[in-house]
């Protein structure tokens, strides 16, 4: 061997030797070292907010391997206390405890050299984390002076740290919120959290890609049910799944409902309030900007989607019911009310059904009436006004069958800037059966349709707070009506066929056109009634097309009466019976409620 290889095989092993002699140096006397940082990093970058303590730290210099156990991060309620008095509190503070914190591969030649700490990853193995919420009106002030940045609070140890991995598994989280004293929260458990990519550097917190001085937060939340705060509802989901970088959140198998039985519902409340049930197979927003959700509460999306679902609205008549004033408060001026802003350009709408139930005070028996498969989007749903002052109409198209029979499409347009809540509303519904009605019918006004073909109907409207207007058309034949006596108790239900057939051939025109070949068009001029709901008076509105198309003008219903109370006098009928002629009338024409209350809760 010459003597050069000689030398090189030397100086090779001094190297060696040096190295190792570092490092075992190192693993020796830098515990104390970095245990003394790791507190003051905590301490200074909190200003003396947290402590962090721990059983134990292992520390592999060579491997660059650091395993801390039993870690505790304490929030310190003295300081907290302080800082309120200085209002300089954040709202949030957490408290966090870790079976295991592995930090795997991180480079110490980087650190000794270029004071850049990077990471391969770290684990924390069953972390139990408490974030305790209590809002302070100072934080929603401008603050004169600048808040400083995850990077101020570290650049005098090191001038950047990367972590490329970050993994949280079967995390329990606990929520508490404190207001006015009192503490309300949420408690999560078997949630899994990954996060990829982290950056904290001089210009990492302007990088617009990363969120949190990361490139994605993926976070999955298994079977969650919470009761609120009401006491008569409840929340829960089969999953959730966030990603920040594809930007999406899907719940599955949402539902929000009561926490007890219908008849339980309207006991406890003892009023006739509407009773609501949500449920989803899936629901989702994509596009959502996270960062504007997070730091100003702004719900900003591409699209929102909701994906074969229920929507589950009753009312119990046998209960008081106290009128409002419901002026103002129509679906879009409410979206405007809202304390947060709201962007969504498309909310998606596939195979959702929507049922309203009614109880008769009157009859002892629940009716209903559905919209069954319903389809379609509503576009530029929004409260920003900005937005708005581009295109301040919010818009729906949206198509479903009534009592899964004829199909209705239905086009609203609603102009969010309106102070007088202006919208429109036009549509069809195609060919079906009448008879279908009798499902909600029967059970509310004890009146049955015998017959009758619906071919088609038409209607293009407008309306405000005050009044609805505009223009509906109705063809049918073979219209028939039949009323009913009231059942007793074991027995069949028998029909008024004297007074049925007086009202099919006096009041009503059997079709449209009509047996003399006129054509009648409903032109709706529709006083609102304050205490009616938007649905109210949107149906209301169009139940005055229904009765104009059928030949029943306010004029010739009162000719009618008369001309019906002669007719039951020629068949030696009670003047009772008349009194109940007219008050089916009133009923089926002025009175119906079918779907009126769905909006009210």
């Amino acid at each position: 061997m010459k003597p050069i290889w000689k030398w090189i095989l030397i100086i090779l092993a001094l190297l060696l030797l040096a190295v190792g002699g570092v490092v075992w140096y190192y693993g020796r006397n830098w515990k104390p070292i970095l245990e003394t940082k790791l507190k003051e990093v905590v301490h200074n970058s909190s200003n003396g907010l947290y402590t962090l303590t721990y059983d134990d730290l292992d520390l592999n210099i060579g491997l660059g391997n650091v395993t801390l156990r039993e870690v505790e991060l304490i929030p310190d309620s003295a300081i907290y206390q302080q800082m309120i008095v200085e209002k300089s509190a954040p709202d949030n503070r957490f408290h966090i405890k870790l079976k295991a914190l592995k930090i795997r591969r991180f480079g110490l030649w980087d650190v000794l050299r270029n004071r850049q700490l990077s990471i391969k990853s770290i684990v924390l193995e069953q972390p139990e984390i408490h974030l305790t919420s209590e809002k302070h009106a100072f934080n929603d002030t401008v603050s004169t002076e600048p808040k400083k940045t995850l990077y101020e609070s570290i650049e005098d140890i090191f001038t950047s740290v990367n972590v490329r991995d970050v993994q949280l598994d079967d995390v329990k989280f606990t929520y508490s919120k404190i207001d006015s004293g009192k503490t309300s929260g949420i408690e999560l458990n078997r949630v899994t959290i990954k996060v990829h990519d982290v950056l904290v550097d001089k210009t990492s917190i302007d990088d617009s890609t990363r969120l949190f001085y990361t490139k994605m937060i993926d976070v999955h939340v298994p079977g969650f049910e919470y009761e609120l705060p009401d006491g008569f509802y409840k929340l829960k989901f089969d999953d959730l799944s966030i990603n920040t970088k594809d930007q999406n959140l899907l719940l599955t198998k949402f539902a929000y409902e009561p926490k007890m039985a219908k008849s339980a519902f309207f006991k406890q409340k003892n009023r006739n309030i509407t009773m609501t049930i949500l449920k989803f197979d899936t629901l989702r927003l994509e596009n959502l900007d996270f960062k504007e959700l997070i730091d100003n509460q702004k719900t900003i999306a591409a699209s929102a989607q909701l994906k074969n679902g229920i929507v589950d609205l009753s009312n119990d008549r046998r209960y008081p019911k106290y009128p409002k004033n419901k002026i103002g408060r129509s679906p879009h001026q409410q979206l405007m009310k809202l304390n947060s802003l709201i962007r969504l350009d498309t909310v998606l709408v596939d195979n959702v059904t929507i049922t309203y139930h009614e109880f008769s005070a009157k009859y002892g028996r629940e009716g209903s009436i559905s919209f069954n498969h319903a389809r379609g989007n509503l576009t530029n749903v929004t409260n920003d006004t900005l937005a708005l002052a581009k295109d301040k109409f919010m818009r729906a198209d949206l198509s479903a069958k009534i009592m899964n029979s004829g199909r209705l499409h239905a086009k609203f347009g609603f102009d969010m800037l309106s102070t007088n809540g202006y919208h429109t509303y036009k549509g069809s519904v195609g060919a079906m059966n009448a008879t279908a009605f009798n499902r909600i019918l029967k059970p509310l006004l004890n009146v049955e349709l015998a017959s009758g073909n619906m071919k088609k109907v038409t209607f293009n409207m407008e309306g405000t707070d005050y009044r609805n207007w505009g223009d509906f058309r109705f063809d049918y034949d073979n219209l028939k009506i039949r009323l009913l006596n009231e059942q007793k108790k074991g027995e069949a239900q028998t029909s008024k066929k004297v007074i049925s057939f007086f009202v099919n051939q006096i009041i009503i025109n059997d079709s449209n056109p009509d047996a003399n070949e006129i054509y009648h068009i409903g032109k709706i001029n529709y006083k609102r009634d304050p205490e009616h709901t938007f649905f109210k008076t949107l149906w209301q509105s169009l139940l005055d097309g229904i009765k104009q198309t059928a030949g029943i003008s306010p004029e010739r219903e009162a000719r009618l009466m008369g001309t019906a109370a002669k007719a039951q006098d020629a068949v030696k009928e009670s003047n009772s019976a008349v009194n109940k002629t007219k008050s089916f009338i009133r009923g089926i024409f002025k009175k119906k409620e079918k779907s009126e209350d769905s909006d009210e809760k």
